[in-house]
């Protein structure tokens, strides 16, 4: 044996600390992990992007001049009346369950000052949300958990919801702490139970029944609101299609940095292929079918910035959808929560009773949330305020298109959407491959023949 002792230190590549820690525990308590928020794994991302901006070439647009237009319509295919949106930034669908009725509030107030549509999520809608909300996404899922008809009727557009991408393949959770009296009600489940929710729809089996729902859903609403299909990033290309011929407005994507409020670990860090890769999977879908333009491409999963959404916009997509990075604007893992009267109070204990600490919490299940967002808690949920929360919301919201502008104009562009493939470039070989955009400094795009 080797009496070098650094050696003998060495930590094992397969068996990590890690590694041993995940079988130990499993060894331990016979149960996965569940827990809350997105992927933790460094995937390619909208990071290992940059922009061509203006330069000789290129004719830059003046800032405070020249105006960049970021207007966004979606449901242009069959809807007679389509959804008219002041940014291409819309809110993704997050339960009442999930969230408290007090974020759902301030969702619907954000959305609302920003011109831009929110969406309910599985359990239903809230007449807070509802009343708050000027547009307002209606999302059919497979639970059917608080699924009414009235509400479809009263909604500006429907998301049929094919999976999420987080958990693609999968159902959702809702731990009995987070069952409430009223959630247990909209939902007709008991009080303080465990609730999973169905991973698919239980009146289909397949693309054909699709279209068949798409067009009751259709009737129900008499042709007026769109319809969107919402997958997680799996098989893009095959079930674009797929949406498409089932008859989708819209068509939204979900890639795997995309958040939830529960599943098991095992599908986060598992399933499911990176927004980067997805993204032009997805747009060449929708050109084999030609309907490019026709039918319009949200996509989401980890959008954090402005940068983020300018490359997806300039990557094909119409628009995008923010989950996790909407929670982080309202308060979440921050040390603190803000009063009516603009204090903030230290929560940093409230972390440390979860075994956390602000910046690392993913403590959604538990219903436990220090700032009173993930949560149905009487004593938790007052921390956040709706008008508190919708100005931290609508402020992020603000900067995330003025970024998105800014990057336009470098770019001599007068509208965000006029953002295309040629203004980007790729940091990594990875990140090249799957964006299908030459390598910064070369005209190589690996995969393609392109040198």
């Amino acid at each position: 044996m080797s009496s070098d002792k650094s050696i003998q230190r060495e930590e094992s590549a397969s068996f990590n600390e890690h590694s041993l820690s995940y079988i130990r525990q499993a060894a331990e308590y016979g149960l996965y992990e569940i827990r809350g928020m997105g992927a933790k794994r460094r995937v390619p991302s909208f990071d290992d992007l940059i922009f061509l901006s203006a330069s000789a070439s290129r004719y830059p647009l003046e800032g405070y001049r020249e105006k960049c237009e970021s207007k966004t319509v979606l449901g242009t295919r069959y809807a007679k009346q389509p959804i008219e949106l002041e940014i291409p930034i819309t809110i993704a669908g997050m339960s009442f369950g999930s969230l408290s009725a007090n974020v759902k509030e301030a969702l619907g107030q954000a959305a609302t000052q920003m011109g831009t549509s929110t969406t309910t999520g599985d359990g239903g809608m809230t007449p807070e949300e509802r009343e708050s909300s000027k547009t307002l996404v209606y999302q059919c899922l497979p639970s059917r958990y608080g699924f009414n008809p009235n509400d479809l009727r009263k909604a500006d557009a429907i998301e049929m919801v094919l999976g999420q991408g987080a958990k693609p393949g999968g159902g959702g959770m809702l731990l009995g702490q987070k069952v409430s009296p009223r959630v247990a009600e909209m939902r007709t489940l008991p009080e303080g139970i465990d609730q999973r929710s169905a991973c698919r729809h239980p009146d289909w089996t397949g693309p054909d029944d699709l279209k068949i729902k798409i067009e009751e859903l259709r009737e129900i609403t008499d042709w007026k609101i769109p319809v969107y299909v919402k997958m997680g990033a799996t098989r893009v290309r095959e079930d674009v299609k797929l949406a498409v011929k089932a008859g989708a407005d819209v068509v939204v994507i979900d890639g795997m940095q995309g958040g939830t409020a529960a599943t098991q670990q095992v599908f986060i860090e598992h399933t499911g292929i990176p927004t980067l890769a997805a993204l032009p999977l997805a747009v060449e879908a929708l050109s084999d079918m030609n309907v490019l333009g026709e039918v319009q491409l949200i996509i989401s999963g980890g959008i954090r910035t402005g940068a983020d959404v300018a490359k997806a916009l300039a990557l094909g997509a119409d628009a995008v959808s923010i989950g996790q990075g909407v929670l982080v604007a309202l308060g979440c893992n921050h040390h603190a929560y803000q009063r009516a009267d603009g204090e903030e109070v230290d929560v940093t204990g409230d972390y440390a009773k979860l075994g956390t600490a602000p910046g690392y919490c993913h403590h959604c299940h538990t219903g436990q949330c220090p700032v009173g967002i993930t949560t149905q808690d009487p004593e938790l949920e007052p921390r956040l305020i709706p008008e508190v929360g919708a100005k931290r919301l609508k402020n992020y919201l603000q900067v995330l298109n003025m970024e998105l502008t800014t990057l336009a104009r470098a770019c001599g562009k007068s509208n965000v959407h006029h953002l295309e493939k040629e203004d980007l470039a790729a940091l990594t070989v990875e990140a090249a491959a799957m964006a299908k955009v030459p390598l910064a400094g070369t005209s190589w795009i690996p995969g393609t023949g392109s040198v």
